[in-house]
């Protein structure tokens, strides 16, 4: 079938991890049983329509269209993207929860902009440096405009605030920076002003700070700041080998925050062990190095830094969401992808994959 041509090996990869992460958020959200305000069958029909659905058309959508007009439409879609994330500030139109304003509520549900600004940024990104690849030396015609690039997203995610995703598009950016043959001198650069500006989220958020003390030492309190890592690393533990048994998590039952979202992982691992952590994060090492391959062998550079970029930004928050909830780094409210609840985040990564398969069609013979 030509809409899901171009590598095998890829769509099978994609189908396992979607399928399987549909699975785990439905077990996940049977915790949310307990919480009264919650109707599981809601979020796991929104789940399935809108992220599930509309993702799989978004998937094969991406894969139907002409790469060249991608290229050629990547920084329209960017601006889009901008627009639409800035309408979180609207009154009236944004939704505030929890101290942030990052979502659009659109009545039976809403919708987190912020999801589509990452697929706009690094098409937006791509088409950029394509065509300066050789000229990257140059402070003036490589690191300041691509500092101004940078400078866009992150002033509108740090906002809202959203911190988390804020790094994440960083990183991204840097890593494709660097694939595309900017100069080492330049990371030095980044890594200073990189600091810098983590310091200043520091002074200025409390909350960075406070998770990195959790980070730091999470018995400090354990009730409050240090709850949900304690919940975390008690559910990994009591999975063991094995697990208890897909279902059978008891941690998901009004213990641990954030059942189906960001602890999800904390879910999977008490459910299904050792064993199935393993092999969840397999999928997502061999989805994410296929994606790379197939940077690799893209007829041109646009196509492979768009390749490039979406599997390192997915294997990224993915590693960094198990990570946070294995206590190997702060707590930073990154969901896990395909898995984690929010119909918005599972249709924009099904895109991404998409377009990775577009590229992969165009590959050298």
């Amino acid at each position: 079938m030509r809409l899901v041509s171009g590598d095998r090996i890829f769509v099978i990869l994609v189908l396992s991890i979607t399928l399987a992460g549909f699975a785990i958020f439905s077990s996940a959200a049977l915790g949310l049983l307990a919480r009264e305000s919650s109707s599981v069958s809601r979020d796991i029909i929104i789940q399935a329509v809108l992220g599930l659905g509309l993702g799989l058309l978004a998937f094969l959508a991406a894969r139907a269209v002409s790469l060249a007009w991608i290229r050629r439409f990547a920084p329209l879609f960017y601006l889009l993207s901008v627009l639409f994330t800035a309408l979180v500030f609207v009154p009236g139109i944004g939704l505030m929860a929890n101290g942030a304003t990052r979502w659009i509520d659109i009545g039976f549900t809403t919708v987190q902009p912020a999801e589509f600004l990452k697929i706009g940024f690094v098409l937006a990104l791509a088409w950029w440096l394509a065509p300066r690849a050789r000229g990257l030396g140059s402070v003036r015609k490589g690191l300041l405009p691509f500092l101004a690039i940078l400078a866009i997203p992150s002033v509108l995610l740090l906002a809202q605030p959203n911190t988390s995703t804020t790094l994440l598009l960083i990183a991204t950016g840097a890593a494709m920076y660097f694939v595309a043959g900017a100069p080492w001198r330049d990371f030095g650069i980044l890594a200073v002003c990189a600091f810098a500006a983590i310091g200043a989220v520091i002074l200025v958020r409390p909350y960075v700070l406070e998770r990195i003390e959790t980070f730091v030492n999470p018995s400090a309190n354990s009730l409050g700041s240090g709850y949900q890592i304690q919940q975390s690393l008690i559910a990994i533990g009591s999975g063991g080998l094995l697990g208890r048994g897909f279902g059978q998590s008891v941690e998901k039952f009004n213990y641990l925050p954030e059942p189906a979202g960001d602890s999800v992982f904390a879910v999977f691992a008490e459910e299904t062990g050792f064993v199935g952590s393993v092999l969840l994060l397999a999928l997502f090492i061999a989805l994410a190095a296929r994606g790379i391959v197939i940077a690799g062998h893209s007829r041109e550079l646009f196509g492979g830094l768009v390749a490039f970029g979406f599997s390192f930004l997915i294997i990224l928050q993915a590693l960094i969401n198990i990570g946070a909830m294995l206590g190997m780094i702060p707590l930073t409210g990154l969901p896990l992808p395909f898995v984690s609840h929010g119909g918005t985040a599972l249709m924009a990564t099904l895109l991404m994959c998409g377009i990775i398969l577009n590229v992969a069609a165009h590959r050298r013979a």
